[in-house]
């Protein structure tokens, strides 16, 4: 696969089109099971950002939903890459993209919660633990993937 062909752009992904993409990337057990559809159809739209990165044939292969106030902070609430992508620098473009358009590295702090196996790719784009992020949180959730 040629990387040089994957072409990302702002747009708004369908729920439908977002929820094949989780099957393909390991972002689909990040959700709740509960009101899994409806609150996928609320996500898609309504992040301040949303990338995502197409191959030759128009599939998703690399997704970025990120919220900021374009002044001091993004916060990515999502990263994936379609298993069949990975290690191409798809994520690493996604994120360059959404810090330039958030208003860019001088301004803008970023922030999100990575799952264990994604902390070397973040550490390698310079980022590190922060120990001031607090945290509300009085939600059940049922763990699951979306298959």
């Amino acid at each position: 696969m040629d990387s040089a062909k994957i072409v990302i752009n702002e747009e708004r992904i369908t729920a439908k089109e977002y929820v094949d993409f989780l099957k393909r990337t390991d972002l689909g057990s990040q959700y709740p099971k509960e009101r899994f559809e409806d609150r996928i159809a609320k996500l898609v739209n309504n992040v301040s950002i949303s990338l995502v990165a197409r191959n030759e044939n128009g599939l998703a292969v690399g997704v970025l939903f990120g919220l900021t106030d374009y002044c001091y902070w993004l916060y990515i609430t999502d990263l994936g890459v379609d298993r069949d992508y990975e290690r191409q620098g798809i994520a690493t473009r996604l994120m360059k993209k959404a810090h330039e358009l958030a208003g860019g590295e001088k301004d803008i702090a970023v922030y999100l919660i990575a799952n264990d196996k994604a902390v070397p790719f973040y550490e390698k784009l310079g980022m590190k633990y922060a120990d001031d992020v607090m945290q509300y949180n009085h939600i059940d959730w049922t763990a699951w993937t979306v298959e």
